[in-house]
Formats: structure tokens, C-alpha cells, sequence
């Protein structure tokens, strides 16, 4: 029997930000980790010691023009952090203290915690989208190539991802020349602009037969256009057996791309992975704790996706 829990003055507040933010899975997710560690806290035959957490994650929908009030509102309330999804993740960042090297490089804040009265910003989006090709996927990366399609936001903590997995090299391909040209420039002073090289869309053909590593960090495939891909069966027939492709999208699982791939003898990996490990990264930043249930977030998420 789960202890039903008591939400009270002395609840800690977590919670995320956008507009809109109904859609948003991480209260779900992050629920369900808050609602466990207080189950096994309370439980006298867990041999762990009592660490009290009492903490509960809300969905806040906050418009554009209410964001700098609604930050300053949370700080007096006391709220301990929060993560932040469309359309603030660049539009957060004057409003914040400090923000880590990691989100200076992507440009981003999904992560922000309260330390020392002031707002600090992360991006744990780079930890989630590494976490699986770290683990499961574990290779040395070093004589490898990555080829990225799509040049938007997502598409920046991939690069930086695939920077830290150590790639000799990562490719970017987009559809819009200027974006792409300017995605190219904006890592031009960073470590990270010297094994990367953007693509027009047309250059595609002479890179996926290079690629160990296929991104898909476009919205293409996602529901409810379940049928649509990034790329033509013809596009994808030169992939290499036993590269990865790896699409960003979790709805539908697997996408109509990484069906493809897996007729060609890929490895697929879905993001639903993604998801879950920058949640559990976030989630340690929070609570200030190496231990996060991961597997009960995990099938919280299978769960309220209708997965499991």
C-alpha cells in the first residue's frame, strides 16, 4: 500500500515552465520519483536513512511577457527549482545569476536551481542525450562520425553531446542556408566549431554512407504525422549496418525514421531515453543527491504515454 501523500507548508516546490505546458510529461515523471523516495524514506524495513523529502513537482504556464514577474514571484515563495521548456529556454537566461559553462555553450537553460539566493542555470539536455550512448551503446567514439539532421535548438546540446562522446567528426544538416550558415558561426570561438562542418540539405546523400551516428533533432514523424520522415527510404538505404540512429521523438515509438533505419541494420535508439535521463539529471541538481529512482520515472513516463 502506497502512503498517500500529504501535500502541506512544509512541501518543497519543484516544478516546469512554458506556455503552453499541459503537454509537458515531466510531472508525471518527476511525481512519481518524489512520491517513491517518500515511500522508501517512511518504510522501517528499507535500510536507508530518513531523509524527509517532501517535495511536489506542478506544471506553471507562464505567457512570454509574465516571465521575468512570475521568476521573481517563485524566488519569494521559496521555490527550490525548475525546469523550463518552450518558449523560455533562451528568454530565462538575463534572468538568471549564473549559468553553466555547459549552457553558455548550447546557448540554453532547461535547469534552474535556487543556490545562495540566486537563480543558477544548467542545460541537462547534453547528459540525456548521452546517457544511452555512454551505457548500453558504450564505443570509443574517436575515429567515429556523427551527422545531425536539423539545426534548431535540439540540435545544439547534440553537437555539444557528441563533443563530449569525443567524435572526430560532426556533421549538421539543415534546409535553411542563412540558419544553417549562422549555426555554423555561432561555434566559432568554442573548442566545439573545430570538428564541426554544416551541410546544405542536397549533401546528404555523400554523408549518411559516412555516419556511425544519425540524429534526428527535426520534429518530422512526430504525432499525429506518424508516416512522415526526415528522410526518403532511398536517402536512408546507404546507412551503414550497425551505425546508430538515434531520433529524438518519443511519440510514436518507434517513429516512422527509425523503422527505416532498422531495416538497414541500424541500432535504434528513441527519446524516450533522452527524456528520461535529463529528468534523473536534473532531479539530482535538485534534491542534492546521487540516488534518483530512474527506473521508477522511466515506467512512470511508458506508463502515461500508454507504453507500458
Amino acid at each position: 500500500m502506497t502512503k498517500e501523500r500529504l501535500i502541506t507548508g512544509k512541501t518543497k516546490l519543484l516544478g516546469v515552465i512554458g506556455y503552453p505546458v499541459e503537454h509537458s510529461l515531466s510531472p508525471a515523471m518527476h511525481n512519481a520519483a518524489l512520491a517513491h523516495l517518500v515511500v522508501r524514506v517512511a518504510s522501517p524495513r528499507v535500510g536507508i536513512a530518513n531523509l524527509g523529502l517532501d517535495y511536489v513537482y506542478l506544471p506553471f504556464p507562464i505567457a512570454p511577457e509574465n516571465l521575468e514577474i512570475a521568476i521573481a514571484g517563485f524566488a519569494a515563495i521559496g521555490v527550490v527549482g525548475f525546469s523550463v521548456t518552450i518558449p523560455h529556454k533562451q528568454a530565462i537566461i538575463p534572468l538568471l545569476s549564473e549559468i553553466t559553462p555547459v549552457a553558455q555553450a548550447i546557448g540554453a537553460v532547461n535547469t534552474v536551481t535556487r543556490q545562495n539566493n540566486q537563480w543558477v542555470g544548467t542545460n541537462t539536455d547534453i547528459e540525456g542525450f548521452i546517457a544511452p550512448l555512454q551505457t548500453t551503446y558504450q564505443q570509443d567514439w574517436s575515429q567515429k562520425v556523427a551527422v545531425i539532421l536539423g539545426n534548431g535548438g535540439a540540435a545544439r546540446a547534440v553537437v555539444a553531446g557528441c563533443h563530449q562522446l569525443g567524435f572526430a567528426k560532426i556533421h549538421v544538416v539543415g534546409r535553411n542556408v542563412q540558419r544553417l550558415q549562422e549555426f555554423g558561426n555561432s561555434w566559432k570561438n568554442s573548442p566545439i566549431g573545430e570538428n564541426l562542418q554544416v551541410h546544405h540539405w542536397e549533401e546528404l546523400p555523400k554523408l549518411i554512407p559516412e555516419a556511425n551516428l544519425l540524429v534526428n533533432t527535426t520534429p518530422i514523424g512526430m504525432y499525429p504525422k506518424v508516416d512522415e520522415s526526415p528522410l526518403s527510404g532511398e536517402e536512408i538505404a546507404n546507412l551503414p549496418k550497425g551505425a546508430i540512429a538515434y531520433d529524438l521523438i518519443y511519440i510514436p515509438k518507434p517513429t516512422q525514421f527509425l523503422k527505416q533505419a532498422e531495416k538497414q541494420g541500424a541500432i535504434a535508439i528513441d527519446g524516450l531515453e533522452m527524456l528520461v535521463q535529463q529528468g534523473v539529471a536534473a532531479l539530482k541538481i535538485w534534491l542534492q543527491q546521487e540516488i534518483v529512482p530512474v527506473e521508477v520515472m522511466r515506467q512512470a513516463l511508458q506508463k502515461h504515454l500508454g507504453l507500458g
